[in-house]
């Protein structure tokens, strides 16, 4: 077998960004929009706590399905059949890592985005609803990480991914990094953890997950809700900016997932290789039998109750708090994004002033 592009050895050291932080003082301490003070209060009443609130005693045997076989994509490649049994558990296994470490190292974007946002944000209520999205983000990263130890395998963050919280850590103002996270980058988390917790067959899992997620809602709304006063009172130059600026994040993720639907080739990405490798599959028999399933009619569509990112929460999302313009939406059709506009799915999914994702679907 030829040997697969691995990361480099020391993808796990530390690296530092230079950004050109904001840091906004306010000294009104008024709270003129009660939408945020009540998603604040929330966030302080629903803290939890992941040494009490998860049994982490949960036994979890890496070689049984963590994800139902008719959930995994992967697994319903014609590919998957031709495999010998250690194979197929292999294959199980590491593709579940793979994605669990998408969500770690997602997860410690969005800490490091929402302290920046902490930071940037110059009205009072804001800031203080970041501060706890930032508390949030931390426990994230805390129970993934305490998860994916258990099965004792990490994969490196996808290159498109980080390049995606890269450029929102490195954006020039507070409203690109709200839009770069807790739009694009949140509105992708949500509908993965959604979908992870119809998926999963793991307890602790499923557990975990609908913690994360009960957090998740609120932080899409307060993005949503605040974007929305932000952006409609921009004057019309910068709002052409921030446009701008959403157009290019989802142009970057469209194009290294293989289009908004995840049909067309994708940007190598080092980890996912890694994890072929090690089951022992050719990338070129990966291609040949997503050709195969093509031909035999296998759409790659969601599972039915599963959730679109693109479809359903990232462009909705976009387009109703003004961050697509009549200037880019030709950009989006000539990038075979379609402008989606139905904010149905979203609006159940995100926690304004009642309910709950919990409650949701």
């Amino acid at each position: 077998m030829s040997s697969a592009p691995t990361p480099p050895d020391d993808w796990r050291t530390s690296e530092v960004l230079s950004a050109p932080m904001e840091i906004a003082w306010q000294f009104d301490y008024a709270i003129d929009l009660d939408t945020l003070k009540n998603l604040y209060s929330k966030a302080k009443q629903r803290q939890w706590n992941a040494d009490e609130a998860l049994d982490w005693d949960t036994p979890i045997d890496p070689s049984k399905p963590i994800m139902a076989d008719d959930q995994n994509q992967l697994l319903r490649l014609p590919l998957f059949g031709k495999l010998s049994k250690s194979q197929q558990e292999m294959l199980t296994a590491h593709s579940t890592c793979h994605l669990l470490s998408q969500f770690l190292h997602g997860e410690q974007g969005a800490l490091m985005t929402a302290a920046a946002v902490t930071h940037a944000v110059p009205d009072y209520e804001a800031k203080l609803y970041s501060a706890s999205q930032t508390m949030d983000e931390a426990r994230h990263v805390e129970v993934y990480e305490r998860y994916i130890h258990k099965l004792a395998v990490t994969y490196p963050i996808s290159p498109w991914l980080k390049e995606l919280i890269d450029a929102t850590l490195q954006a020039n103002s507070f409203v690109k990094t709200m839009i770069g996270m807790n739009m694009v980058v949140e509105g992708l988390a949500l509908a993965a953890f959604h979908n992870m917790r119809r998926s999963t067959t793991c307890p602790l899992l499923k557990q975990l997950t609908d913690l994360v997620l009960q957090d998740e809602s609120r932080h899409v709304a307060f993005g949503h809700v605040y974007l929305d006063r932000v952006i409609g009172e921009m004057h019309p130059d910068d709002r052409e900016d921030v446009a701008q600026f959403a157009f290019e994040a989802l142009r970057a993720m469209s194009e290294s997932m293989g289009g908004y639907d995840g049909k067309g080739p994708r940007k190598p990405d080092p980890g996912f290789l890694q994890m072929l490798d090690t089951c022992g599959i050719e990338i070129a028999d990966l291609l040949a039998s997503l050709r195969e399933a093509g031909m035999e009619g296998v759409e790659a569509r969601l599972p039915p109750g599963h959730i679109h990112s693109f479809k359903d929460l990232m462009m909705p999302g976009l387009v109703r708090v003004g961050a697509v313009t009549e200037r880019t939406r030709p950009l989006y059709e000539a990038a075979g994004i379609p402008v989606f506009s139905d904010t149905s799915v979203l609006e159940s999914m995100e926690d304004r002033e009642t309910g709950d994702l919990s409650e949701a679907s």
